[in-house]
């Protein structure tokens, strides 16, 4: 799928000894937090890396900005409202810049070996209208993570389906346990969450053709479940799932205070930091399906903006970025799975006990499910999802009508760009 290098691309490429050939050029950089406290946040990973960019490119200096994911992308899409947009950003989402004509294609940026380095799934995850914008940046799968001394004062095992998950609940609340199962549905990530329940439940957010089925009669029936024999019941702790971030449940679970939640592979590190005894097993699934289908994968995304400019100094810093070093520097540092084929391949072989553990996940990987990225409605309905998922597992909630309503804005937003592409 590598497209032929542009005049623009071969540029990079050469760009990369030294000097970049221009001078005094800054780039801006808008960048996600995967840390966890201020101790690692990712503010000093980029900040290490610019500066060691930096000391052998005197002409090229690169300005950092991180927020939380809670804001990040919305002040992204502030920027480039406003005409101020970055030169990188590295986000959630990039297919509605890209239908706007404001990204850099990959191939004008990347050299060829490292456009070549990019696993198919995920390459093939950034494009929009078959070509590639999206740059996958860090890569995660999900499983369910469980407290195995929780179980054990409770005298339970981990369940597969999703009758033994409530009932496992159920045994947990009657230990005291504050959050039997965490159900993040909080503006922080709660796309994540949803869609690893509806694929358990043998759905998801779109079909085999990339039609939107939010609204379909399994994603009814699964946020139904969730509402009348998880929430309902109080098994998911004293916070509303719609008001529970994913960082608080991770923080609660390191804490001892949580039983289950689904996680990703940084939990393994703030869990151990706390010395909590935990196991993982697959997303239990609905009775009589296989496991196998509820397999999730996320992908976080580089953008290149062309207001600037500055696309051969920006593809020199992204060939520097995505040397094996550096992605398995930030992979292990933030518990992240390698999104270039080189790295992933050290880190299955490594001896390392840390590199270990991830291997679940990257055995998951090729074969998960992704959002889907590539639609340019994709970053308003995982907005929308945001906003009003948590509501319909609230007392008072209707899941058809909350699932009825996304999935008709999502209908909308995807009429509206093929009017808007012709």
């Amino acid at each position: 799928m590598i497209a032929v290098v542009s005049t623009l691309g071969m540029t990079a490429v050469l760009g990369g000894c030294g000097t970049t050939g221009s001078s005094d050029v800054t780039l801006r950089l808008v960048a996600a937090d995967y840390g966890d406290s201020t101790a690692n946040s990712s503010q000093k990973y980029w900040d290490k890396l610019a500066r060691a960019y930096e000391a052998t490119h005197s002409d090229v200096k690169i300005d950092v900005t991180v927020y939380s994911w809670n804001d990040v992308d919305r002040k992204v899409k502030d920027m480039v409202a406003a005409d101020r947009a970055p030169d990188l950003a590295q986000i959630g989402s990039y297919a509605d810049y890209a239908a706007a004509g404001k990204l850099y294609e990959a191939g004008d940026l990347l050299s060829i070996p490292v456009q070549a380095d990019f696993p198919s799934q995920l390459a093939e995850a950034g494009q929009w209208n078959h070509a590639q914008y999206g740059i996958p940046f860090a890569a995660s799968t999900r499983v369910l993570f469980y407290n195995k001394t929780l179980f054990a004062d409770a005298g339970i095992t981990p369940p597969a389906t999703w009758n033994e998950l409530a009932a496992d609940a159920e045994a947990l609340k009657a230990h005291g346990v504050k959050y039997p199962y965490a159900l993040p549905l909080g503006p922080e990530e709660a796309q994540a969450e949803t869609m690893q329940w509806l694929l358990s439940g043998g759905s998801g957010y779109t079909d085999d053709t990339g039609t939107y089925t939010i609204d379909s009669s399994q994603n009814i029936d699964t946020l139904t479940w969730l509402k009348d024999n998880l929430v309902g019941k109080g098994l998911t702790g004293p916070v509303a799932p719609g008001k529970l971030n994913r960082a608080a449940a991770f923080a609660a679970f390191a804490d001892g205070q949580v039983g289950m939640l689904n996680g990703h592979p940084t939990l393994i590190k703030q869990a151990e930091k706390k010395g909590v005894k935990f196991g993982t097993v697959p997303m239990p699934a609905r009775g009589g399906q296989s496991v196998s289908t509820a397999s999730m994968g996320v992908t976080d995304w580089m953008a290149a903006f062309k207001q600037n400019g500055h696309a051969e100094q920006v593809g020199d810093f992204l060939n520097y970025v995505y040397s094996e070093k550096n992605v398995l520097d930030f992979s292990r540092e933030y518990g992240l799975l390698p999104v270039t084929t080189s790295a992933s391949q050290t880190m299955t072989d490594s001896g390392r006990a840390e590199d270990k553990q991830l291997r679940p996940f990257l055995e998951q990987l090729p074969t998960s499910q992704l959002y889907p990225a590539g639609k340019t409605s994709w970053a308003a309905v995982s907005a929308d999802l945001k906003k009003q998922i948590g509501t319909a597992v609230t007392p008072s909630g209707n899941p058809t009508s909350v699932l009825t309503e996304i999935q008709a804005e999502a209908a909308l937003a995807d009429s509206r760009t093929a009017a808007a592409t012709g």
